[in-house]
């Protein structure tokens, strides 16, 4: 920010100093010095003054503030001001010229007087305008800036609530499989729990970065799909693939554990045989993830497929990947399809 402020106070003084030279610059002899103050540098000056006058005073306190009409009385009082003191200075530079000039022709010489200051009215504007461009473009840049900032700290709210909701789900979830188990393999349930502890470790301490390396991913969802396999019975088949080398991609924590635990909820029947197909592909920085279940709706009263997880996936996905994510869900042959394909580049 401070470096910002001097360059812009070094390009300030360089644009008023390029004004201020070329005049003299361009003036061949060295006598018409009184010509280049008269008619440039004292203009240049009353120019000077007038935008930072708007540009600092005159725009935030009447302009900004719909305050119009004292905005332009200020100004052209302003400037007819500068219009007649630059008058009065010239008379004074020229006075002996403009003498001797009436005493030749017995006449004022030159354009007519509305006209000229008319024009140099114009010449006023200039700054001004410039002043009211200036402020405004920096208004909306500073206004932009803070609409998005505001629109992040939104983002990150609403993506942290996402999560924070997403992991009492996921372990109210699996408590509910733990205590299914307890009556019938109290071993299998002091196992699951301690497997259990495992993956709230992982969602703890690991899931706080707003990315984490696939293969983290992966070990956790092999885990919590190996938790999952303990309370099937054998009528239900779990097949996994993943990929088993570094992949080298990073991804947003806990996208297709959703997808995983609706194919358990949904895809398992206590007397009918199943099967469940979850598959992962990599390709270059793409990733594409299906699960494929049987279809078993869940009764009304049935609390336990609220679909929480999935309304979740869809608003994290929206807000993390927005156009570089294609989710579809569909419904062949009484097999549910559910197919994530994301761009993480």
């Amino acid at each position: 920010m401070h470096k910002n402020k001097k360059i812009t106070i070094l390009s300030h003084i360089l644009v008023w100093f390029v004004l201020f030279s070329m005049p003299y610059i361009l003036s061949y002899e060295q006598q018409e010095i009184n010509r280049v103050v008269a008619h440039f540098w004292i203009p240049i000056l009353f120019y000077a003054i007038i935008f930072y006058l708007n540009f600092f005073v005159f725009i935030d306190r009447y302009f900004f503030t719909k305050k119009t009409t004292q905005f332009i009385i200020i100004n052209l009082v302003l400037i007819a001001f500068f219009i007649f003191l630059k008058e009065q200075i010239g008379e004074i530079i020229f006075h002996e010229l403009i003498k001797k000039r009436r005493a030749n022709t017995g006449e004022n010489t030159g354009p007519p007087k509305k006209l000229f200051i008319y024009i140099q009215m114009l010449s006023y504007m200039a700054p001004l305008l410039f002043s009211i461009a200036l402020k405004s473009t920096k208004r909306w840049v500073k206004i932009e800036g803070e609409r998005k900032e505001a629109a992040n700290f939104k983002l990150k709210s609403e993506l942290q609530h996402l999560h924070y909701q997403l992991q009492p789900h996921f372990f109210f979830n699996s408590l509910n499989n733990i205590y299914s188990m307890i009556d019938i393999s109290p071993d299998q349930a002091k196992s699951s729990i301690h497997s259990l502890s495992k993956l709230m470790r992982y969602m703890l301490y690991e899931t706080n970065f707003e990315m984490v390396a696939l293969t983290k991913e992966i070990d956790f969802l092999k885990k919590y799909i190996d938790l999952m396999k303990l309370r099937v019975s054998d009528k239900t088949t779990v097949n996994y693939n993943f990929p088993s080398k570094e992949t080298g991609i990073e991804i947003a924590p806990l996208l297709f554990i959703s997808l995983i635990e609706n194919a358990f909820k949904h895809g398992v029947s206590a007397n009918k045989n199943s099967e469940i197909t979850i598959d992962m592909t990599c390709n270059d920085k793409t990733v594409l993830f299906s699960v494929e279940n049987n279809n078993f709706p869940k009764k009304t009263e049935d609390k336990s497929g609220s679909g929480i997880g999935l309304q979740n996936l869809e608003k994290r996905l929206e807000l993390l990947y927005t156009d570089k994510f294609r989710f579809t869900t569909n419904l062949k042959d009484e097999r549910f399809i559910a197919t994530l394909e994301i761009e993480t580049n």
